[in-house]
C-alpha cells in the first residue's frame, strides 16, 4: 500500500480541496518555510488510517478544515479512499471509506458522509494488506490483554516524527507512549515473518497445557499429603466415634483399609434421637395452651376496663341528677303563690322582656330528672352482676395460666435426659463432619491413580506442544531476521561515517531494547550511549530503510511507504525560517542522507515510497525531480502552505 494524494476539505464545504499529490514508488520531498505545516501532513496521514487521538493542531486556521481524506492504492492497482472528520473533541470513531479501480480520485466535498467507523476502516485495511486474521494471545500469565494485529501496528512502522527521528532512546513510532513498546514486541516478529497465527494459537495452547499440568500435578501432591494425614489422624477418629457409640466392634491394630471402612460406617451410622417424641409433642401442646390463656386472660381485662369505665360514667350521671332534683325542690316551699304572671316582675310589677318559666314547667322537669334517676338507678344492680362474672372468669382463667407454666417448668427440670441426648448429638454431629471431610479429602488407592494418570497425560500433552514450539523458535527465527536487515544497516551506517559505526562489526536493531545497538570487539554499544543528534538522525534511518528494504523484499503486510519528518534537523540552527539559506550547514551530510533515500527507493525498485518533509532543498537535479512541493514565497511575495491562508475569510 501507497499513498497517491491527501485532501484537505473546508468546513463549509464550498470550497475545492486543498489536496497534495504523492508519487507511488518514489521519492517525494515536501520543503519550504518553517510554519506551513509540513509536519502535520504525517499526523492527518496517520489519522486518516484509524488513529483515534490524532493530536491534529488547533489554531483558528486548523479549524477551518471539516474533512481529512487520503487515497491509497495497493499492489492489485485497486484503490481505497480514507476520509475522516475533523474530530469537535480530542478524538472521533467516525469515517468515509471507499473502494474502487485505479480511476478512483479524491471525493467531492458533497460525497464525504458517515458511512464506517474506524474499526471497519482498520479491518478493511488489514485485510488488503494481507494481515492474517491473528489474534494476538500473551504468554500465560502475562499482565496485558489478547489482541487483533491489525494496521493499528503496521503504522507504528511507517512513521518518524520530528521529535521521534532524532530520538536516542527509542526507534519507532509512538513507542513512548503506554503499552506501545510492548505491542512492537509482540507484532514485529509477524510482520518479519517469523511468527504467525498458528505459532501464536500453538504458544497459547502450550501455556494452556502447562497451567493445566501444574493443575493435575498439585491435586495429585494434594491427596498424597491427606492421604498420608489420614494415616495419622484416621485411627483417631475412629477411636471418637467408637466413643460415642458410632461404631460397635473396632480392632485393636486396624490397618489403613479397615481404617477408611470404619470412618464410612461411622459417617453413615444414624445417632438416637433427642427426645421421645411425646416430650415434643407435650411441650407444644403446652405452648399452644399458653398462648390461648394468655389471650384469654386480657380479653378479660380488656371487658373488665369497660365495665368500670361505664360504672364511673353512670355514677357522674346519677350524683348530677340528685343534684338538680335538690334544687327544684324548693320551688315546694311557694305554695299557691307559684300561680302568678310569669310575665311581670313580682317586685316591680314591670313587664319583663323575656318571661321566667313558669312554676308548672319547672315542676314537669323535675319529674322528667326524677324518672331518669329511677331508671339510672336500676341498671347499676346489673353492671355490678356482670363484672362480678368477669372476675370470675378472669381468676378461672389466671390460675389455668399459672398451672400451665407449673407444668412447664416440671417439663424442662425434669428432662436431664433430653439435655443429655441434646450434647450427645452435638458431640456425634461434630465427629461425623471431621470424619467428612478426611474422607472428602482422601482419595482412594483407585482416584490417587486416577490422578497420577491424568498428571501423566497432561505431561504427554505439553511435551508435544514444546516440541513443536521449540520447533518454531520464534525468537531465534525473529534474530535471524534481524541479522539480515543489520547487513544493510552496517553497511549504510558506514557509508555515512557515523559515530561508531567504523568499529562495528554489526549495527542491528534490538528487539529487547526496541533500539539501535552496535556490536564491536569492545562490546555492544546502544543507542542510547552515543552522542550527536547527527548519529541518532542517521541510525534512525539507515534502521528504517533497512527494514522496509527487508519488509518489501519478502513481500510482508506493512505498507510500503515511509514518512520522514525533518530528517536534517540537526544541521541547522533551532526552527530556521528557510534552511536554504543556511550557508554554514554541514550540506555535505545533509546531501549524503537524501542520497540514501533516493538510492534505496530506487533499490527497491518502485515497491517503497518515501516521503520525507523538511526545510531543507538541495539544487542537485535528482533533488529537484523528487519535490512534491516548495512552500516558500513566491516571486510575488505569496506564502503556500498545507492549508490555504484564504480559508480564514469568512
Amino acid at each position: 500500500m501507497q499513498l497517491l494524494a491527501l485532501a484537505l476539505y473546508h468546513r463549509d464545504r464550498r470550497r475545492p480541496p486543498r489536496v497534495l499529490r504523492f508519487r507511488p514508488g518514489a521519492l517525494n520531498i515536501l520543503t519550504g518555510e518553517s510554519e506551513t505545516g509540513k509536519s502535520e501532513v504525517l499526523t492527518i496521514v496517520d489519522y486518516c488510517l484509524g488513529r483515534r487521538a490524532p493530536n491534529l493542531p488547533d489554531d483558528l486556521i486548523d479549524q477551518t478544515v471539516g474533512w481529512y481524506a487520503l487515497l491509497v492504492t495497493f499492489a492489485d492497482n485497486s484503490r481505497m479512499v480514507l476520509a475522516r472528520p475533523r474530530p469537535i473533541g480530542a478524538s472521533t470513531q467516525h469515517a468515509y471509506t471507499r473502494t474502487g479501480d485505479a480511476t478512483l480520485d479524491i471525493p467531492r466535498p458533497d460525497e464525504l458522509v458517515n458511512n464506517s467507523n474506524v474499526a471497519a476502516l482498520r479491518s478493511e485495511l488489514s485485510a488488503r494488506l494481507g494481515i492474517e486474521d491473528f489474534h494476538f494471545q500473551p504468554p500465560t500469565g502475562a499482565a496485558r490483554n489478547p489482541f487483533d494485529v491489525s494496521i493499528g501496528q503496521a503504522a507504528l512502522l511507517c512513521f518518524q516524527s520530528q521529535n521521534e527521528i532524532a530520538d536516542q532512546t527509542a526507534l519507532f513510532h509512538r513507542q513512548n507512549e503506554s503499552g506501545m513498546a510492548q505491542a512492537l514486541k509482540d507484532t514485529l516478529p509477524y510482520f518479519l515473518g517469523a511468527a504467525g497465527p498458528e505459532q501464536s494459537l500453538r504458544r497459547h495452547r502450550l501455556g494452556e497445557a502447562q497451567r493445566a499440568q501444574r493443575a493435575a500435578q498439585r491435586k495429585l501432591d494434594d491427596a498424597l499429603r491427606h492421604q498420608q494425614a489420614m494415616d495419622a489422624n484416621g485411627l483417631a477418629l475412629v477411636r471418637l466415634a467408637e466413643a460415642e457409640g458410632l461404631l460397635a466392634e473396632v480392632p485393636a491394630a486396624p490397618d489403613i483399609a479397615e481404617v477408611l471402612s470404619l470412618l464410612h460406617q461411622a459417617l453413615s451410622a444414624v445417632p438416637q434421637a433427642t427426645a421421645p417424641h411425646e416430650v415434643h409433642d407435650r411441650r407444644q401442646e403446652l405452648n399452644d395452651e399458653r398462648r390461648l390463656l394468655r389471650e384469654q386472660l386480657q380479653d378479660l381485662d380488656d371487658a373488665l376496663a369497660a365495665v368500670d369505665r361505664w360504672q364511673q360514667q353512670g355514677r357522674a350521671f346519677t350524683g348530677e341528677l340528685h343534684l338538680q332534683l335538690d334544687r327544684l325542690k324548693t320551688l315546694d316551699l311557694l305554695g299557691p303563690e307559684r300561680h302568678h304572671d310569669t310575665s311581670v316582675c313580682p317586685l316591680c310589677t314591670q313587664p319583663l322582656e323575656h318571661p321566667d318559666p313558669s312554676a308548672q314547667d319547672i315542676a314537669e322537669l323535675t319529674s322528667h330528672l326524677a324518672r331518669e334517676l329511677a331508671q339510672a338507678q336500676t341498671v347499676q344492680p346489673v353492671r355490678e352482676e356482670h363484672r362480678r362474672a368477669l372476675q370470675a372468669d378472669r381468676a378461672s382463667v389466671a390460675e389455668r395460666l399459672r398451672i400451665n407454666g407449673a407444668q412447664f417448668k416440671e417439663l424442662l427440670a425434669s428432662d436431664e435426659r433430653l439435655r443429655s441426648l441434646q450434647e450427645h448429638d452435638l458431640r456425634v454431629a461434630h465427629i461425623q463432619g471431621r470424619i467428612s471431610e478426611a474422607l472428602t479429602r482422601t482419595g482412594t488407592e483407585s482416584d490417587i491413580s486416577q490422578l497420577r494418570h491424568n498428571l501423566v497425560l497432561a505431561q504427554e500433552h505439553a511435551s508435544t506442544l514444546e516440541q513443536l514450539v521449540d520447533e518454531d523458535d520464534i525468537a531465534a527465527e525473529t534474530e535471524r531476521r534481524l541479522a539480515d536487515i543489520a547487513i544493510g544497516m552496517t553497511a549504510w551506517a558506514k557509508q555515512l561515517n557515523l559515530g561508531g559505526a567504523a568499529e562495528a562489526f554489526e549495527v542491528g536493531i534490538s528487539l529487547k531494547l526496541l533500539n539501535v545497538v552496535l556490536r564491536r570487539p569492545a562490546g555492544r554499544l546502544p543507542l542510547t550511549r552515543i552522542g550527536s543528534a547527527k548519529n541518532h538522525i542517521g541510525y534512525h534511518l539507515v534502521a528504517h530503510l533497512a527494514l522496509h528494504t527487508y519488509l518489501r523484499r519478502n513481500n510482508r503486510p506493512v505498507p510500503g511507504f515511509l514518512m520522514l519528518d525533518q530528517p536534517t534537523q540537526a544541521f541547522f540552527p533551532e526552527k530556521p525560517r528557510d534552511a536554504s539559506t543556511i550557508q554554514d550547514a554541514d550540506w555535505a551530510t545533509v546531501t549524503a542522507y537524501f542520497e540514501l533515500l533516493s538510492d534505496v527507493v530506487r533499490l527497491n525498485r518502485g515497491s517503497l515510497q518515501i516521503i520525507v518533509c523538511d526545510h531543507a532543498n538541495l539544487p542537485e537535479g535528482w533533488f529537484q525531480d523528487s519535490i512534491i512541493g516548495n512552500w516558500r514565497p513566491d516571486a510575488e511575495g505569496n506564502r503556500t502552505a498545507l492549508i490555504p491562508l484564504d480559508w480564514l475569510d469568512g
